[in-house]
């Protein structure tokens, strides 16, 4: 019965995001993909998450619930558990949307190793902010040591990129992924990208990313500093610097000036020591650090 459809396998690593978890667990279940192995690893959650993950007990190949060291860690236990020939992770305030599980099956006949990614809708809790990504232009024409631009939830690959790239790194708790997908670059790994929406990606008070600050940042560094080196590095350690200084001076020129022109004011009159990178470096390694110098592709803002 499954023979045509190769099997994938969905980790969710998880800690008390019992707020969300319920709408992740049925985003993987609700595919009604007939080859789903779908793991949860969750690092011993003290709130409602556990009774919703017995709720769908049934449908979950495998979970468990103890004390881990993070994120990381809980990931690499889930991919030591599955057996599919398509992997992805989905994190427990993440989910997908509907009927993507067929669309990935069918983007990993070739027989080596191979990530897709697709785009992703980001949707700021508690506001009707919500906006779409464009992965697919700037795999056109951005280096991923600048900028991680693949959106996590939105990517998946086959067993043969896992076993050749080899586990996330357990001592990173911020920019694993992003590391993750660099060494998959350098071992030669074949990217893909889609125009098509994968995930919904939510940004919430607790969201990991936004609430990490200088923990996260520092990850950032040293990241830029094993794969970039040091001058990206200290383009990054600059922009964070002067991170509140900028978006300042941005939201004032951009009252009064055009967004070109806001750019050129920015580099060679407010802060000439940018004015050295190209602009599309200088967007990319801007956006790591908080400073977003593009429009981003508004699909609802009310």
């Amino acid at each position: 019965m499954y023979q045509s459809y190769p099997k994938i396998s969905i980790v969710t690593p998880s800690y008390n995001q019992g707020k969300f978890i319920e709408q992740t667990i049925l985003s993987v279940i609700g595919q009604n993909y007939p080859n789903l192995e779908y793991i949860i690893i969750d690092g011993g959650s003290t709130d409602n998450t556990i009774e919703i993950i017995k709720k769908y007990e049934k449908y979950i190949t495998y979970w468990i619930s103890q004390k881990d060291n993070g994120q990381s860690e809980a990931i690499n236990k889930g991919f030591r558990i599955a057996t599919g020939s398509i992997l992805a992770w989905l994190n427990s305030d993440d989910y997908y949307l509907p009927n993507i599980l067929f669309e990935i099956a069918n983007k990993f006949s070739v027989d080596k190793p191979k990530i897709v990614f697709g785009n992703c809708i980001h949707i700021k809790e508690g506001t009707n902010k919500i906006w779409g990504s464009r992965v697919d232009k700037k795999h056109e024409s951005f280096n991923l040591l600048y900028e991680d631009y693949i959106i996590q939830p939105s990517s998946f690959w086959n067993k043969l990129t896992w076993d050749l790239v080899g586990n996330v790194n357990e001592n990173l708790h911020y920019g694993f992924d992003w590391d993750w997908f660099i060494r998959a670059l350098q071992k030669e790994v074949l990217f893909e990208s889609c125009q098509q929406y994968f995930s919904i990606y939510r940004i919430h008070e607790n969201h990991k990313s936004g609430t990490g600050a200088d923990k996260r940042e520092k990850e950032l560094q040293e990241i830029y500093k094993n794969y970039a080196g040091a001058e990206m590095e200290q383009l990054f350690a600059y922009l964070i610097t002067h991170r509140t200084k900028i978006i300042y001076m941005q939201e004032l020129l951009n009252k009064f000036v055009p967004k070109k022109i806001e750019e050129q004011l920015l580099r060679r009159l407010f802060f000439p020591k940018l004015s050295k990178y190209s602009f599309k470096t200088l967007i990319q390694v801007a956006l790591m650090a908080g400073i977003d110098m593009q429009e981003p592709t508004i699909i609802k803002n009310t």
